[in-house]
């Protein structure tokens, strides 16, 4: 079904928030129930969202467990649309402070982006609420928004790309911080466009409208 998105449903997330979203944007959308959907060669989805709230490791565990790992993998390094929210973002890095090792054995991300995710080192944590969001010159996600635009956020813990060139977007909480990614076809970003308002809508149009 050409121009369908699929947000991906793996047992956790603000799904219902997105699907709200995409809806007002009027995107055509369903949830994606089965890893086997993502196959190589599909053509049911054109774009697809990983939403998210969680911990590192659990959400990790499930992926591995469904498969959706893999797919996830695979759908990147075909070049596909994707778009990751919050823990969508983190879990595209190699490792997390979040999920140190246990019994000797690291707990991987989906190690799609070079870096690390770490936790902010103020004594007020997570950053709760709106902050004000710099994006970087030639974003596509952030085509048409004010500069310091404010999305909301809430995460104890941030994301440390190997290569700056990665970072589109960035905020600050006791660090600056990247707040948001863009390779190619893959997007990410920390904050919740979902629940930011209109600006959160611009930018998910930005995404879908896109390449």
């Amino acid at each position: 079904m050409k121009g369908l998105t699929g947000v991906v449903d793996y047992g956790a997330g603000n799904l219902g928030s997105v699907m709200n979203a995409l809806k007002r944007l009027a995107v055509a959308a369903r949830f994606v129930r089965d890893p086997a959907e993502l196959a190589p060669g599909s053509s049911l989805y054109e774009k697809i969202i990983f939403p998210g709230d969680g911990h590192f490791a659990t959400a990790m565990a499930s992926l591995e467990k469904s498969g959706y790992a893999q797919a996830l993998k695979e759908w990147i390094q075909a070049g596909k649309p994707f778009l990751g929210i919050c823990i969508g973002l983190q879990l595209l890095f190699d490792s997390s402070e979040e999920a140190p090792p246990v019994n000797g054995r690291e707990i991987r991300g989906l190690s799609v982006i070079p870096g690390a995710v770490k936790r902010f080192p103020g004594r007020k944590v997570p950053q709760i609420g709106w902050n004000s969001t710099a994006a970087r010159p030639g974003s596509r996600l952030f085509r048409g928004i004010p500069e310091d635009t404010f999305f909301y956020y809430i995460h104890s813990y941030y994301a440390a790309p190997a290569a700056d060139s990665a970072t589109s977007a960035e905020a600050e909480y006791y660090i600056r911080y990247c707040s948001a990614v863009e390779q190619g076809a893959l997007a990410a970003v920390q904050f919740h466009p979902e629940k930011s308002g209109l600006w959160g809508l611009k930018l998910l149009e930005n995404w879908a409208g896109g390449n």
